[in-house]
């Protein structure tokens, strides 16, 4: 059963086993698709990686002006972007999978992956792991949807809610170690977004 998310935000908290997802929906930003279809898709992302489970995970439903905020701050690029992932867990912690680099296995590959041992930090009994945060740009979803710029090659003309559905199966792999640098792992992330979207709930 969905709960409120605690602090006045919209959005809500929902359990689909083994996963608690805490979803925030940001003001004025529009239900493209139904909170809990979206909290599936990102649960078969998970299963899929491999996630460490029972555990939580955050799924921010934002705007332009936040992602581009982020993207600054994470990753020192100007201007906005889709997707960005803030994993609380090295590569490590989950399956090695196709394509994957030796060098991002030991924890030393780019992006705003954290460090730690791959087991994680020692929590109390009883108590999920929190596996990081998800933040969306549904304002983009919608552009790039509308454009014909959508897709996982940038030139597909879809549903905002397609692309929306993707951008969050894309940003759950990132949560689990999963990077698109080489062609290799680019390749496999793109077939495994594949098929996480074929069960998706429309």
């Amino acid at each position: 059963m969905p709960t409120r998310v605690p602090g006045g935000a919209g959005g809500a908290r929902l359990y689909l086993p083994p996963f608690r997802f805490d979803v925030v929906l940001r003001p004025r930003v529009p239900r493209v698709v139904p909170l809990h279809g979206l909290a599936e898709v990102a649960r078969r992302a998970l299963l899929a990686a491999g996630a460490p489970a029972p555990a939580t995970v955050g799924l921010i439903l934002s705007d332009d002006a936040e992602l581009t905020r982020l993207n600054r701050q994470a990753m020192g690029v100007e201007g906005p972007t889709d997707v960005l992932s803030f994993p609380l867990l090295p590569a490590a912690a989950f399956p090695p999978h196709e394509g994957q680099a030796a060098a991002q296995l030991a924890g030393t590959a780019g992006g705003a992956v954290a460090a730690g041992p791959a087991e994680g930090f020692v929590l109390p009994p009883g108590t999920r792991p929190h596996l990081g945060e998800i933040v969306v740009s549904v304002e983009r979803a919608i552009t790039q949807a509308e454009a014909g710029r959508g897709g996982q090659t940038g030139d597909v003309r879809w549903s905002p809610a397609d692309e929306l559905r993707l951008l969050v199966a894309h940003g759950a792999l990132h949560l689990c170690g999963w990077d698109h640098a080489a062609p290799a792992e680019q390749a496999a992330m793109r077939s495994l977004e594949q098929r996480i979207l074929e069960g998706a709930p429309a």
